[in-house]
């Protein structure tokens, strides 16, 4: 049988070539940035003890074998910074292969956040901004609880030209930076995810030193209890939900509470922000949002009648409802118009041509409270646009509760847990070389800053160790100002928090502290200055 097949490999085209097929990793393909005046680095995999051959451009081959797992690693020369190269790898070959500088951007929401999000200040800028030669590559959001990931699920790299929107903004703005005034193109490795602790970033062997987060880790490690506690969890939220929907009188009967023709002058009359009575029916200081004591969780109905000019009546327009926690759906004469399931996006909603109408116009917000205390955040955008024209949306409202529920059921969120996103995001992609990290992490960790010093040490050593780079800088963003004045403790532990990072900054060889306390606003722990920031990122790394 033996020599049968050999005869047929022999015999059969192309029989050798289907044995020795080399396989990529996702960031190693089309369009990639590789860091100048640094070894270019390729791995993948191949059949035990092939021979795959690398080519780039019209250069000399060279020759490496894979092991007797199939894994194999070459590094060549640097390649000519500036230039463009086509690289062949076996039977692969990459294109539109640039020079330039490459860094890997990490960390929790505000690294996360996309350029979509910021543009109420920066929305011309991005407009009219091109440029193929910045370009990044996002590594998909997957945690593991196994043995770190080799590769991650399919991407590719995309330039500022087709995915402006979805590029992290301090990222966008950073690498907008450094190609002003370098000329040169940048590569963004974006491994972020929102609310993510640091530990979540530490692998297992250096998490070890962390009993507590090591025990955290290794209490989900059965996939199948994992399955379970998500069943059970989706199972508890499916209840909430639909009693919360059988309870709502808003949603029965023959006239619905965003039906702009309900008659709602029983109801109470409220602030939008402040969220005080004015009618008399409860004393002016009480709150729609609590009962005197303790949040209302649930449904709380909001109504809304302004006058149109004839201008703005049939077209299509924009309604701003700033941001609301927890959740929202919102409706304009009855239409509606949009939704959002939690409390951090900004409400921008759009409202289909030949829904405004000349003067009297609807609007009805149904707001959902899963936990905390419900409301509108202060001195965020309330208006309705249409063109260049807007009409305010705030003081009065008419106000009554839907229903009254208690807490929503918690959830689990694995991408928190330690070591979970060092292997399923970092682990793949450790081996690029890139001429820094920029980590911009914390908030999630202010509730425990008194530890955040080790475990961020740690990290920044794990990363070290595991990319070969022993001295890769790491640029650590500062957190940003955040709460309102009157909130003394909370401010006062994000102080502490700041003063943590800049300890390790100080402490470590090769990081740098980012200032950034000074862009934050108190309303919004995501601020949108991310230019200014990406401006002395920029201005940090090229130092």
């Amino acid at each position: 049988m033996n020599r049968l097949i050999l005869l047929c490999s022999a015999l059969i085209p192309g029989f050798l070539a289907v044995q020795a097929e080399v396989k990529l990793p996702q960031i190693i393909s089309d369009g990639m940035v590789v860091q100048r005046d640094r070894p270019l680095t390729l791995w993948g995999t191949a059949d035990p003890g092939e021979e795959i051959d690398i080519k780039v451009a019209k250069g000399k081959k060279t020759t490496v074998t894979a092991g007797p797992d199939g894994t194999w690693r070459a590094e060549l020369p640097a390649l000519k910074t500036g230039k463009t190269y086509t690289i062949e790898i076996g039977d692969k070959t990459v294109t539109d292969v640039a020079v330039g500088d490459v860094l890997l951007c990490s960390g929790q929401s505000n690294m996360e956040l996309p350029v979509n999000r910021v543009t109420d200040m920066f929305a011309e800028e991005i407009a009219s901004y091109r440029n193929p030669s910045i370009r990044h590559f996002v590594v998909p959001k997957e945690f593991e609880f196994g043995a770190g990931r080799t590769d991650v699920s399919p991407t590719r790299w995309k330039s500022v030209d087709e995915d402006a929107m979805n590029f992290s903004a301090l990222a966008y703005f950073t690498a907008k930076a450094m190609n002003e005034k370098t000329g040169l193109p940048v590569g963004i490795i974006n491994a972020s995810w929102g609310g993510t602790p640091v530990e979540a970033w530490i692998s297992e062997e250096k998490i070890a030193a962390f009993p507590r987060a090591l025990n955290e880790m290794r209490l989900y490690t059965d996939e199948g209890y994992r399955n379970r506690i998500k069943a059970l969890e989706g199972e508890n939220y499916g209840h909430w939900n639909a009693t919360l929907w059988t309870a709502d009188p808003g949603l029965h009967g023959d006239r619905k509470w965003f039906d702009p023709n309900l008659d709602d002058s029983s109801w109470a009359v409220t602030d939008l922000i402040s969220g005080k009575f004015t009618d008399g029916t409860v004393t002016g200081n009480d709150r729609w949002s609590n009962d005197g004591l303790n949040p209302v969780n649930g449904s709380h109905w909001f109504r809304k009648n302004i006058d149109l000019p004839a201008s703005m009546a049939g077209k299509e327009g924009i309604i701003r409802m700033g941001c609301i926690v927890d959740a929202d759906s919102v409706y304009v004469n009855g239409t509606f118009v949009g939704t959002t399931g939690y409390q951090y996006p900004p409400r921008i909603y759009k409202i289909p041509a030949g829904v405004l109408r000349e003067g009297k116009n609807n609007v009805t917000v149904r707001l959902i409270s899963q936990n905390g205390n419900p409301h509108f955040v202060a001195e965020k955008p309330y208006k309705i646009i249409v063109g260049d024209e807007t009409v305010s949306l705030e003081g009065e409202w008419r106000y009554k509760l839907g229903a009254a529920m208690p807490h929503g059921p918690g959830m689990m969120f694995y991408c928190y847990v330690p070591t979970v996103l060092y292997k399923g995001m970092i682990s793949p992609v450790i081996n690029y070389p890139v001429r820094g990290t920029v980590w911009y992490q914390g908030e999630s960790n202010v509730s425990r800053r008194n530890e955040y010093a080790p475990l961020l040490k740690t990290m920044i050593a794990n990363w070290r160790e595991a990319s070969g780079d022993a001295q890769m800088p790491f640029y650590i963003v500062e957190l940003a100002d955040f709460l309102h004045p009157s909130d003394k403790g909370g401010r006062a532990a994000w102080a502490e928090m700041r003063k943590v990072q800049a300890q390790v900054a100080d402490e470590t060889d090769n990081a740098v502290l980012i200032r950034n306390s000074d862009l934050g606003e108190w309303n919004d722990i995501h601020p949108l200055d991310k230019k200014t920031l990406g401006n002395r990122v920029a201005e940090a790394v090229l130092k």
